[in-house]
């Protein structure tokens, strides 16, 4: 796969993570956040569990206990990192979410650095400098507002979110098995999600019937597509650009929000949306440019 196809690839994750915004903001009215999470985890786990059966069938390289052993590691971080924004968006909005769950763009280079020796290049850290500029005009309107517990609950989820982005690239790099990683992922957060969310949270028939829509979106296109995809371009992709790529989610996230839960998007946070454009254009221009030569 060509390094250009791969940041398509991302650029689709962004956008199916973004509208994925709405469907978790309106998962919290009827279901515990943590209970959501296990049903959406579950349904992404059957979706790809005959892609990772199939995928075993192609390979002739035999998993090693470092893999499984990575592999869960990945998926307690995502748990982790899931949580945390379902969480938050009790409390804050979608076009909130989006923003701050963008703020990981400027970490991801530094655990880049931590965890692979990958030092971020001039280029990369203005483009994320940039593109954390933008996705504030676009939620804030330029403003500086209060933040609540919501707000800090996602700004902590970043943390996980860079660090699952750069383990993804390491574990892809090592062990191509992207619907392997997925399934493991998947089926860790579904147990880890179903017995804390069952211990803590009331459930009954009638929310998970209402909330079925949330749960078929989050579960089929934004966890068994988009995060698999994510997996598949990350071993094209270094780890640094695809958070760039995919930090237009946040445009996506603010769009959806528009459109479906009738929240603002103003003048100034179009200009936000232009200016988060050109921080991915600054990196793609480089990509192209290599390609020419």
């Amino acid at each position: 796969m060509s390094r250009l196809r791969a940041d398509f690839l991302l650029l689709l994750n962004a956008i199916i993570w973004g509208a994925a915004f709405v469907a978790q903001k309106q998962a919290n009215d009827f279901l515990g956040p943590i209970t959501f999470i296990g049903f959406r985890y579950l349904v992404s786990a059957l979706v790809i569990l005959p892609f990772a059966v199939w995928e075993r069938s192609q390979t002739t390289r035999a998993l090693e206990k470092n893999d499984y052993a990575f592999a869960c590691l990945i998926g307690l971080i995502l748990f982790g990192g899931m949580s945390l924004q379902q969480i938050g968006l009790i409390t804050t909005t979608a076009t909130n979410a989006g923003f701050l769950t963008s703020l990981y763009v400027v970490i991801t280079p530094f655990a880049a650095w931590f965890f692979m020796s990958q030092k971020p290049n001039g280029r990369n850290i203005f483009a994320c400098i940039v593109s954390i500029i933008g996705a504030w005009l676009l939620s804030t309107n330029g403003a500086i507002n209060k933040i609540n517990i919501g707000d800090l609950q996602i700004l902590l989820s970043d943390f996980g979110w860079a660090t699952w982005i750069v383990f993804v690239s390491i574990f892809m790099q090592r062990v191509d098995r992207p619907f392997f990683l997925a399934f493991i992922q998947y089926i860790l957060a579904t147990l880890l999600g179903f017995t804390f969310g069952l211990s803590f949270e009331s459930i009954s028939f009638e929310s998970v019937q209402n909330c079925f829509w949330p749960i078929f979106y989050a579960g089929i296109f934004s966890g068994g597509l988009a995060t698999t995809l994510q997996g598949i371009a990350q071993k094209y992709t270094p780890a640094t650009d695809a958070a760039l790529i995919v930090s237009l989610e946040n445009i996506f996230a603010a769009l959806a929000g528009y459109i479906f839960l009738a929240e603002k998007l103003t003048p100034t946070g179009i200009l936000g949306c232009v200016i988060i454009i050109t921080a991915v254009l600054i990196v793609e221009i480089k990509v192209l440019s290599k390609n020419e030569t």
